[in-house]
């Protein structure tokens, strides 16, 4: 660690993220925040690092990968690099589930579009 990177207290760290102190506990409780420096009071005292992969942690929530993934997702990253093709293959199996989910809601929002168009025409609601 260098002495002159910047450290975030958990109240900081949730101000920067709009996690909460109990969610940032509890990704580390589980594994998914691990390492997280302590003060010499036991304090949590995060880093510019931890909060990068806080928020590439967030991306992964909003892919709708499941916890256990993510979990699964930061072993590998903490094993080694020998894990590469294992994460990789998480991330696309992920970004093929995103891209079936954006296929869904383009075809439904076509659907409302063509609803939308239909009834600024006519304005008659048929269905």
């Amino acid at each position: 660690m260098n002495l002159t990177e910047t450290r975030y207290t958990i109240s900081e760290v949730e101000a920067r993220t709009g996690l909460t102190q109990h969610t940032l506990r509890w990704y580390e409780r589980i594994g998914l925040m691990p390492h997280v420096d302590r003060s010499h009071s036991g304090q949590r005292r995060f880093s510019d690092k931890d909060l990068g992969w806080l928020a590439f942690v967030g991306k992964l929530r909003a892919t709708g990968m499941s916890v256990a993934d993510m979990v699964r997702y930061a072993e590998l990253v903490r094993e080694g690099d020998h894990t590469v093709d294992e994460r990789r293959a998480l991330l696309e199996r992920t970004r093929r589930e995103v891209l079936a989910r954006v296929a869904e809601l383009t075809d439904a929002l076509d659907v409302l579009d063509c609803k939308i168009a239909m009834y600024a025409g006519t304005g008659k609601a048929q269905s």
